[in-house]
């Protein structure tokens, strides 16, 4: 497929784009910071240091940067293209969605050798994003009920007065620390599927969520 003629799409509008790097970005950072927050170490050797209150401070303002970028992602799936719009992620409440994800699903268990060609996203990526999306929400949850907990009684700590019911403090930390490392098990298997996706169907899978544009063997409509 890759000498046939292929045409430019574009798929991933700018606000995607902003979103998905913010959220790269985001990440990282608040799992550096929260590595030393779980484990705090002296940088400075010295009582009157204050290195883990700035990486604190630090973690806090990624926190609030990836919330908005997140709730941002959501508010454009309504207003966006149809490539970024909420229907894509539920396939499977269709037959015609379902049936793309059974061709994905056979793909990748090696049962077809042919790459079912898709525009946006394929089926079983954001069904797996439904699911990320559903584990960040619980990490900002915990996350803000955990901060909140530093001003009792203040406005944010009576918003998640729910998430103190459902959950002890230890309760909490413990279930934001393991949501880290199932958010890192994603990230490698949506690098892996990228990188692979772009190999096999030769369509710019990497460069296009930096352009915005993925090539196909369909004219744009």
């Amino acid at each position: 497929m890759p000498k046939q003629p292929k045409y430019k799409h574009y798929i991933w509008e700018l606000p995607v784009r902003y979103c998905h790097w913010i959220n790269v970005l985001s990440i990282v950072i608040l799992a550096v910071t929260g590595f030393f927050i779980g484990s705090p170490y002296n940088f400075g050797g010295s009582a009157s240091d204050f290195s883990m209150g700035w990486l604190r401070f630090v973690h806090f303002v990624a926190a609030y940067a990836f919330a908005v970028s997140v709730v941002s992602r959501v508010i454009w799936s309504l207003i966006g293209n149809k490539y970024a719009g909420w229907r894509e992620f539920f396939p499977f409440a269709t037959a015609s969605g379902r049936e793309k994800m059974v061709k994905m699903l056979r793909y990748y268990m090696f049962l077809d050798k042919k790459v079912p060609e898709t525009f946006g996203h394929n089926p079983m990526a954001t069904t797996a994003y439904v699911a990320l999306f559903g584990l960040y929400m619980m990490m900002m949850l915990t996350g803000f009920a955990l901060y909140a907990q530093f001003a009792p009684g203040g406005f944010m700590h009576k918003s998640l007065g729910l998430m103190y019911m459902m959950f002890s403090s230890q309760g909490m930390r413990l279930a934001h620390h393991l949501g880290l490392w199932f958010i890192a098990g994603f990230i490698i298997n949506h690098v892996y599927s990228a990188i692979l996706m772009d190999i096999k169907e030769h369509d710019g899978e990497i460069s296009s969520i930096f352009s915005g544009f993925k090539y196909r063997i369909k004219k744009p409509e």
